[in-house]
């Protein structure tokens, strides 16, 4: 039998709490992040069976999906999404959970803000409701999204019951081409793979693209594990790793910090273990990346025309999107760009954004968003003058949230526009009834959004 180990396996097999003969095992959980829209009914799952919340210090909470991104110092508008946000706050109050809430120097989207705190740590287990979750695993951690009623497992019990995913290397190596950025590396690697190819798995992302990332790169992909159908993404922790968690305001500190590293050290995947499934590829295949159906496998290069439909499902997307197979990309007139969301609006985003953007013009007819993933990075945008390059350039800045990645707030696009979107979603009526969304990274969207129109980059 072979004993060498996935970090995948180093990780789950610390968290193992009991193992159920020929069953699930229990796993422990370390961090619970929770937001508005999937924690109302397990709240209420807890109270009908009159059950407390087992460890409120483990949970993290803001309010993300459903805040406007406008005046949020006023009372929400729209009545569904005022109370979603004041059920949480109740929620929190009642059971003694911090909530990072609208006002607080600490809220933004749930992914975003536990990075950013130092919450999300190497070697943890972190579970919320909400598939995105898989964005943690960037720090070498099992990170994956769950239903509301294992959120209410959690609350009970700070355990889950769930069968051992199998475990799918991904390793990308080489030189990547100029203005590929992470964003376009897992459209890349979704592409190739399928919205499929990741579904029973839990994915390690190896090679040196990876190991050269910066954490908001690694962020980015992990972020989208989910659309290839995998239950959560890994990258190894490394000394980039170490230096991002350092210092933050919930890092460890001194020797506990000492001790901390010496253990993240050892979280990486043998020599010799064997995964479950692999995949290969040349980064200097990978070109800027756009999505031109209704899932995030549809996608080109950014100099590529529209393919031909493969399926009954393909040719639905393509009537759904307005478009035709052989069509240039540049014949699309594009009306929005949304640079933000849970996979692209860190600092690092909008720096790369407005370092293209600086001294242009939006196109007259493009509505363009940028929409910081927390009240930090919002700090930092103006902090460091990049709002002043958004505003002289025509962009508009909001506050905060999740913004126009869903349509579950005001932040929607109009039927039948198209919005090149940093988001990780193009499923159809994904950011307004009738809205089609063109997946692209931080860069592309900048380029698109000063344009009007997707073209190539030049040499």
């Amino acid at each position: 039998m072979n004993s060498k180990k996935t970090i995948f396996d180093k990780v789950w097999d610390a968290h193992v709490v009991e193992t159920i003969p020929n069953g699930p095992q229990i796993i422990y959980i370390d961090k619970h992040l929770i937001h508005e829209v999937t924690s109302p009914q397990a709240f209420a799952e807890l109270e009908s069976r009159n059950l407390g919340v087992f460890r409120p210090k483990q949970i993290v909470a803001t309010a993300d999906h459903n805040v406007p991104t406008w005046d949020q110092d006023k009372p929400i508008r729209d009545e569904s999404s005022r109370n979603q946000v004041q059920q949480l706050t109740e929620n929190c109050n009642k059971n003694n959970i911090e909530l990072y809430g609208l006002g607080h120097p600490y809220q933004g989207i749930v992914h975003i803000i536990a990075p950013e705190l130092g919450i999300t740590q190497p070697g943890m287990s972190i579970v919320c409701g909400d598939s995105h979750t898989s964005t943690h695993g960037a720090f070498g951690s099992i990170a994956f999204g769950i239903g509301t009623s294992q959120v209410a497992q959690v609350f009970a019990s700070q355990c889950l019951l769930l069968n051992k995913p199998k475990s799918i290397r991904i390793t990308v190596n080489g030189k990547l081409n100029k203005n590929v950025q992470p964003k376009d590396v897992i459209l890349y690697i979704i592409s190739k793979v399928g919205t499929d190819g990741g579904t029973g798995y839990f994915c390690e992302y190896a090679g040196n693209v990876f190991e050269e990332m910066s954490m908001e790169g690694r962020m980015t992909v992990c972020n989208m594990s989910i659309e290839m159908g995998a239950r959560g993404g890994m990258i190894a922790p490394d000394e980039t790793t170490f230096s991002y968690v350092k210092g933050r305001k919930f890092a460890p500190e001194g020797e506990e910090w000492e001790e901390k590293v010496e253990y993240w050290k050892t979280l990486k995947s043998d020599e010799g273990a064997v995964f479950d499934a692999e995949f290969s590829f040349d980064a200097s295949e990978i070109y800027p990346m756009v999505t031109y159906g209704t899932n995030p496998g549809m996608g080109i290069s950014i100099s590529q025309n529209i393919p031909k439909p493969q399926n009954d499902s393909e040719e639905k997307a393509l009537k759904y999107m307005g478009l035709k197979a052989g069509q240039a990309l540049s014949d699309i007139k594009v009306n929005y760009v949304f640079i933000g969301s849970c996979t692209n609006a860190r600092i690092e985003d909008f720096r790369s954004a407005a370092n293209y953007i600086k001294g242009k013009r939006k196109s007259e007819h493009v509505h363009a968003l940028i929409v910081p993933g927390s009240q930090q990075v919002a700090k930092q945008i103006y902090e460091e003058g990049l709002d002043q390059i958004f505003v002289e350039a025509g962009f508009q800045i909001r506050q905060p949230g999740c913004s126009a990645c869903l349509a579950m707030n005001d932040d929607k696009i109009p039927e039948g526009e198209y919005c090149v979107s940093t988001s990780n979603r193009n499923f159809e009526g994904r950011q307004g009834q009738g809205a089609r969304t063109i997946l692209a990274s931080p860069l592309t969207a900048a380029k698109v959004a000063v344009e009007g129109k997707i073209s190539a980059f030049e040499n």
